[in-house]
């Protein structure tokens, strides 16, 4: 057992086998090789993308694993983080969703180097123009560091099936923006299914904040593209 599939297991209670580490190391391998040519990550050393990409996207893989099956979709994937290690992990169809066009070409070169290029597709557009041809198509989708909680609810929302759920990695959400994303649950019939606060093995802290879509919305989704950042859903007044 190497450090790295020791620590996941330890830390975790995940299981790598070798070949998932080799193919995870050949990605973040593979990711910094582009990352001289392309900014995708702001991590250039080995060591801290073991932790800062690897491990942390990892920490998500109970709660993907715990969803339906079926397509899974890594929104505002950058350089392809957890998207493409979950994917390994997991062996869903995944797609990775990024408005940058270059990232993505870069993303699906990285892909077919792994041998996933069956298992990966990219979508190079904003979430709202997927979510008019994907309506309900994703048993799963993350989001890391991407947008607020109440905004990546309403993004995921008409993306998702029923069911179907939201992994949110977030470093430490403040109390003011886990009380604005509850106050919008009943309006997008997505329900918080967990919140678990945890360390990273450098110390760094994390969260995961999952959300289940249990209905339909009563709002009409997707709006027009940038409002969700720029004006997000608030409860409406009694």
């Amino acid at each position: 057992m190497t450090a790295f599939s020791e620590l996941m297991k330890t830390r975790y209670g995940i299981e790598v086998s070798d070949t998932q580490e080799e193919l995870l190391l050949k990605d973040l391998h593979a990711i910094m090789e582009v990352n001289k040519v392309m900014n995708l990550t702001r991590i250039t050393s080995e060591e801290e993308g073991m932790v800062l990409h690897l491990e942390d996207s990892l920490t998500g893989l109970p709660y993907v694993n715990d969803a339906p099956q079926g397509l899974y979709g890594d929104l505002g994937t950058g350089g392809g983080f957890p998207g493409i290690p979950l994917c390994i992990m997991t062996g869903r169809q995944t797609m990775l969703v990024d408005s940058v066009k270059k990232k993505v070409r870069a993303l699906e070169g990285v892909a077919s180097d792994l041998g996933l290029q069956e298992q990966i597709t990219g979508y190079d557009g904003r979430i709202e123009d997927l979510a008019l041809e994907k309506k309900g198509a994703f048993s799963i989708l993350t989001a890391r560091a991407l947008s607020s909680l109440p905004s990546l609810m309403e993004l995921a929302c008409p993306l998702l099936r029923k069911h179907g759920r939201l992994v949110c990695y977030k470093a430490q959400p403040s109390e003011e923006e886990l009380s604005m994303a509850s106050d919008i649950e009943g309006l997008l019939s997505m329900k918080k299914i967990a919140h678990d606060s945890f360390e990273l093995s450098d110390g760094s802290q994390r969260c995961i904040i999952v959300y289940e879509k249990i209905d339909k919305p009563h709002v009409r989704l997707p709006r027009r593209v940038g409002l969700a950042q720029k004006s997000p859903l608030v409860r409406p007044q009694k």
